[in-house]
């Protein structure tokens, strides 16, 4: 055994203590609350720290670490070499594994799972069957849930959501009020930001400048299409006057306008209108 549980009883919790070294744990550390010795695993380097708190039919195992005033409870794991720490509550039947982080006061509940390297901050929350992944980072207010799958380097953040069977991936980035639902699918080095609503089948992909700077054509929540590209959220009369205004007579003024022209027309063939 590891460690003991020990002191009173509060809440149906107890306290426990390392009975031996292990991993950054000394002999005689006391560490957080769980409610039943399957919360926590005997075997390697895995701990609850002095605030935190382990409780249900929940389980804690491999390396991982529950710091802060973080909870873990219901039938969530948390295993691997994951970290919940902050104000951050893992519960329902969720997994947090892998390297994965899942920090602030971030929520993942439901089925879903966060595992590999990415990073779940702030008021984020993961819920339903949803999978984040890879080096993703979700954090804001953001809301990944339903079926959708967030990975590879992409960031969601904001207000935004990304819901339904929907995936984000690549060096996509999800931000704003903007929301991204249905089976759609955002990849690539695109910015989905502001109110734009990429929803059913759509593809968005966009097209890279040759500095790298994407463009894509969106609707908003209202219908009205948007160029997006960094920053920049248009209409396709705003972005044209802008890029002739800032760019005129330039091989890449030339260039942004070729490629306005480009996801103007890809548009009318793609499924929901969106490149």
């Amino acid at each position: 055994m590891k460690y003991e549980m020990f002191g009173e009883v509060v809440d149906g919790l107890q306290r426990i203590r390392a009975l031996k070294d292990f991993g950054d744990v000394k002999v005689g550390d006391e560490g957080g609350w769980i409610e039943q010795e399957s919360n926590l695993s005997h075997n390697r380097s895995c701990w609850v720290f002095r605030h935190a708190k382990v409780f249900g039919c929940a389980k804690v195992f491999g390396s991982a670490k529950v710091d802060g005033n973080a909870q873990v409870f219901g039938s969530a794991e948390v295993h691997g070499c994951a970290t919940v720490s902050g104000h951050a509550k893992v519960s329902g039947n969720a997994k947090v594994f892998g390297n994965a982080k899942v920090f602030g006061n971030a929520q993942v509940s439901g089925k879903a799972q966060v595992s590999e390297g990415a990073w779940v901050d702030g008021c984020a929350v993961i819920s339903g069957y949803a999978q984040v992944y890879e080096k993703t980072q979700v954090y804001g207010d953001a809301q990944v849930s339903g079926y959708a799958q967030v990975y590879g380097n992409a960031e969601v953040s904001g207000y935004a959501q990304v819901t339904g069977e929907a995936r984000v991936h690549e060096n996509a980035q999800v931000y704003g009020n903007a929301e991204v639902s249905g089976y759609a699918r955002v990849s690539g080095r695109v910015y989905i930001t502001e109110s734009a609503a990429v929803t059913g089948e759509a593809r968005v992909y966009g097209i890279k400048r040759s500095d790298g700077y994407a463009f894509c054509y969106v609707p908003d929540k209202d219908g009205i299409m948007r160029v997006i590209a960094g920053c920049r959220y248009f209409t396709m009369k705003e972005a044209k006057a802008h890029w002739k205004k800032t760019r005129d007579g330039t091989p890449l003024g030339d260039e942004t306008m070729s490629i306005l022209d480009a996801i103007e027309c890809l548009t009318k063939t793609s499924p929901e209108g969106c490149v």
